[in-house]
């Protein structure tokens, strides 16, 4: 999957959560989530939880952590990926 599939993909997933949906249409690799979405904490636990089902793909509290802007988000899923880090169900 190529990075750009990956972005759209998050997209989609942050669309429902992000409350400045002005900044989500020009959403770019260094868009924070926290501070350009308005996304809360709570809800970027269920991105988190949501990323992992589409992607098949497991990430652990130290990458939830650093996933904070669009870039990094991309990179941890990029890195699970390649790694073939699955969820227990797959």
């Amino acid at each position: 999957m190529v990075r750009q599939e990956i972005t759209e993909k998050l997209r989609n997933i942050i669309e429902p959560y992000a409350r400045d949906q002005e900044a989500l249409a020009s959403m770019n690799e260094e868009t924070s989530f926290v501070d350009d979405l308005d996304i809360n904490s709570a809800n970027l636990v269920d991105i988190i939880i949501d990323v992992e089902a589409a992607f098949d793909i497991e990430i652990d509290d130290d990458a939830a952590e650093e996933m904070l802007t669009v870039r990094q988000a991309v990179a941890i899923i990029e890195s699970q990926i390649a790694k073939g880090v699955r969820t227990e169900t797959a």
